[in-house]
């Protein structure tokens, strides 16, 4: 017997492959003599850089870099040095979460760092860059990570205009005899799960701007930044890029990525599926386990577990999914390809104590073992 697992993580509790190697766990108890595959599994959010990073081969890289307050970080991308390809989370540089609340604010947050990160794989050698683009702390349509790559952004009197949401308006010029060279020769691959576009009232500013920090006024002002710079850049570009699917991802940074450096904006899942060869993986399996944190309404609608499901009935197999919790929406999952799926909490604790690592990864193993038993039960019934 054959068994495959991919499991996401559990945010705050185990990482993908730990999951995996716990329900791998599980799987032999039940099944001594399987044989199962344990991969790493994200969705281009979280998780993404270590999962494919792991898959591929290659190793993390560290670079210093400027925060999305201007502040001094330290981001993490993976490097494969033999084909020169880099997997990078733009949350890494400019997340939501590296802002404490208090300080949001996206008139002045930056995506300069994501820009120092793409420059520094850029100058080891990297002309293929992956990079997941949820989970944004800014709304200044990429303008700081172009300015990080050599572009400049200038005002009516010549002058370089203000990082953040707040320079927009003023720019005037654009001018890229300063762009680091090889940028515009490498290949961007966007994971990009929303399809918002740059402007309007399903735009960056309107949708993903309050939870950045951005008061009703604010909103507007964005809106209108983002707008003119478009204007902008559709004079400078010859070609028009506002209202592609997903280019008010992070921001604006879709729009940057696409218009700018010619990105190709893909489903997460999907990129990171391909990436792994995971049609090559389910070959011959008789059983999928997969799962995350949290298997809700949202799993059914395209996230990780899905994604792998989806592959894995084409494959032929059995799809059995764990979870740290379920909710009643997760039945939605069912018809999503996912034959049967289980909590893996076994009695009423704490949030403090199911989302300890040794627990979560004991649950793990008891649940997937009993599902396992189960699944064997009913083949032998046939």
């Amino acid at each position: 017997m054959k068994v495959v697992i991919a499991i996401d993580s559990y945010k705050g509790s185990v990482t993908s492959l730990q999951a995996g190697e716990a329900a791998k766990a599980g799987v032999l108890a039940a099944c001594p003599g399987a044989k199962v595959e344990v991969l790493p599994l994200a969705d281009g959010g979280e998780g993404t850089v270590e999962a494919l990073t792991v898959a591929l081969g290659g190793h993390l890289v560290e670079v210093d870099v400027t925060g999305p307050m201007e502040e001094k970080e330290t981001a993490v991308y993976g490097f494969m040095e033999e084909t020169g390809t880099a997997v990078m989370e733009m949350a890494q540089a400019a997340g939501l979460p590296m802002v404490p609340v208090e300080e949001r604010n996206p008139m002045k947050a930056t995506s300069f760092g994501v820009g120092e990160q793409i420059a520094d794989a850029v100058k080891k050698g990297c002309r293929h860059i992956w990079m997941g683009i949820g989970g944004s702390a800014t709304n200044d349509g990429g303008v700081g990570m172009l300015q990080a790559l050599g572009w400049r952004f200038l005002d009516k009197e010549g002058n370089e205009v203000a990082k953040g949401g707040q320079g927009l308006a003023d720019i005037c010029t654009i001018d890229d005899s300063q762009v680091l060279p090889g940028v515009k020769e490498t290949v961007f691959e966007i994971a990009c799960d929303v399809e918002n576009p740059l402007c309007g009232p399903k735009g960056a500013s309107a949708i993903y701007g309050p939870q950045k920090g951005a008061t009703e006024e604010m909103v507007a002002q964005l809106d209108a930044g983002l707008s003119h710079f478009a204007d902008v850049a559709e004079a400078w570009l010859g070609k028009s890029g506002r209202n592609l699917p997903g280019s008010g991802a992070a921001g604006g940074l879709g729009f940057a990525l696409t218009a700018f450096l010619g990105g190709n904006l893909k489903s997460g899942i999907e990129m990171v599926l391909d990436a792994m060869d995971m049609d090559a993986h389910l070959q011959g399996a008789d059983v999928v386990i997969t799962g995350e944190g949290r298997l809700d309404g949202q799993t059914a609608m395209g996230k990780a577990p899905v994604g792998v499901a989806k592959r894995a009935k084409e494959a032929g197999a059995v799809v059995i999914a764990v979870a740290g919790c379920t909710e009643d929406a997760a039945v939605a999952c069912n018809a999503a390809g996912i034959d049967a799926f289980f909590a893996v909490t076994d009695r009423a604790m704490t949030l403090q104590e199911a989302m300890d690592q040794k627990t979560t990864e004991k649950n793990i193993k008891k649940t997937t073992e009993q599902a396992m038993r189960l699944y064997l039960a009913a083949k032998k019934e046939k």
